[in-house]
């Protein structure tokens, strides 16, 4: 889907990462156009859904489309849980398209497809760089892990019953029509183990219904109780997935810290506590004692730090074009032309005596006078080599250059 480039020793060279739409367009702001980003999170994320109508249908032509999606299924071996078979109106069990060894029956597959059954395809953010990219951007937006699963359901189906997520998700419409209601919040904003039980939850009355077109765009929060039907035409959609760090798993990290670094955490509970006696009140007296201890000792900024090198270890990276990259570098000269590659995920840390990148669950250290040059390089769409700011020297300006393209971290646009 994305394509490299030939090199030559007498040509301008300029990567192609995304096919009809540059990486910068992978944005929060692009999504939910024309919402803007200040009124999406103030008003809608974590507390309602939102639906964007465009008339646009090619709005999300260039991530996905029907071949890309009959090539997943046919031609990359794909197994189950993979790709999944889902029917509102009946049970659809795996060993109905999968064979005796575990792999997929394709022919299995299309056949309830026919019949009405949705086949959804998980993790294809790992499969086609457009969605990479798509996920990489509004990653580094959000500082959250995002998934991209894809919906292909015939005409007239229901994949799912109704349900709530887990998870906040996006939902781009790719092909086709789509039926959308809402309903309650039986569970407002559950945890990841809090799954939908309809046996326990009550579906509650629609609240909200839409239709979705191609170029159309929803965010449904977790909890929110939803259902969809396609219409009179086969529909595909693309649904990420927004596995966002809760407070509550910030507290249980701090709790971890605190019950390490002090024995006091580590004792048992008085002997009594059960009695409604004196047990009972020094139970709540240490619990007070406890809580002030461990936020006068604890290092939030550490545990913070922790979770942002588990969402960047989370975040695969996207190198399209690195072979040529790294052919080009005998080619750099000072008035050559480089940019970040946008769809990178990263954080910058310094301390006394280096600056490091922390990007594709790596750390990558440079010295501390590179610092500034560096955060420029890193944040800059399109930039001379000549144009880096701090006291480097031209050879000291291409030596980082250098480096960070052979880290992956920015291209080279023209030599």
């Amino acid at each position: 889907m994305a394509s490299g480039q030939a090199v030559s020793n007498r040509s301008i060279h300029v990567e192609k990462r995304l096919p009809s739409r540059s990486e910068a367009a992978v944005s929060l702001e692009w999504l939910i156009n024309p919402t803007t980003t200040a009124a999406f999170f103030e008003e809608y994320w974590e507390q309602k859904p939102l639906a964007v109508r465009r008339d646009r249908k090619d709005y999300f032509s260039s991530l996905l489309c029907l071949d890309d999606v009959d090539h997943a299924i046919t031609g990359l071996n794909l197994t189950y849980p993979d790709i999944t078979l889902k029917n509102a109106e009946k049970d659809v069990r795996p060993a109905s398209y999968t064979t005796s060894n575990g792999t997929l029956d394709v022919a299995a597959v299309y056949q309830l497809f026919s019949k009405g059954s949705t086949i959804v395809l998980a993790f294809l953010d790992t499969i086609f760089p457009t969605l990479t990219a798509l996920c990489r951007g509004l990653e580094r937006e959000l500082n959250f892990p995002l998934q991209a699963n894809a919906y292909l359901t015939p005409a007239g189906a229901q994949g799912a019953k109704y349900h709530y997520d887990t998870h906040d998700v996006f939902v781009l419409q790719i092909m086709g029509s789509k039926h959308w209601t809402m309903y309650g919040t039986p569970v407002e904003l559950p945890l990841g183990n809090q799954d939908f039980d309809p046996s326990s939850h009550e579906r509650g009355i629609p609240t909200m219904e839409f239709t979705l077109e191609p170029g159309d765009f929803a965010y449904i929060p977790r909890g929110v109780v939803h259902d969809a039907r396609s219409s009179e035409e086969l529909s595909l959609h693309i649904t990420v997935g927004i596995l966002c760090y809760r407070w509550a798993d910030f507290l249980l990290e701090l709790v971890a810290d605190a019950s390490l670094k002090d024995p006091v955490f580590r004792k048992g509970l008085p002997p009594g506590f059960a009695r409604e006696d004196s047990g009972r009140s020094r139970a709540q007296e240490v619990f007070g004692i406890l809580l002030k201890r461990m936020t006068a000792d604890s290092n939030s900024a550490l545990i913070l730090d922790r979770f942002a090198d588990q969402w960047v270890s989370a975040c695969a990276p996207l190198l399209n074009g690195q072979i040529g990259q790294i052919a080009l570098l005998d080619q750099l000269s000072i008035e050559s032309v480089v940019g970040a590659r946008n769809s990178v995920v990263f954080f910058i840390r310094k301390d006394g005596s280096s600056t490091s990148v922390h990007a594709f669950a790596r750390k990558i250290s440079f010295p501390a006078n590179a610092d500034e040059p560096l955060r420029f390089a890193l944040n800059q769409a399109r930039f001379s080599v000549r144009d880096l700011p701090g006291d480097l020297s031209d050879q000291g300006k291409l030596v980082l250059v250098r480096r960070l393209i052979r880290e992956g971290l920015i291209v080279v646009l023209a030599v």
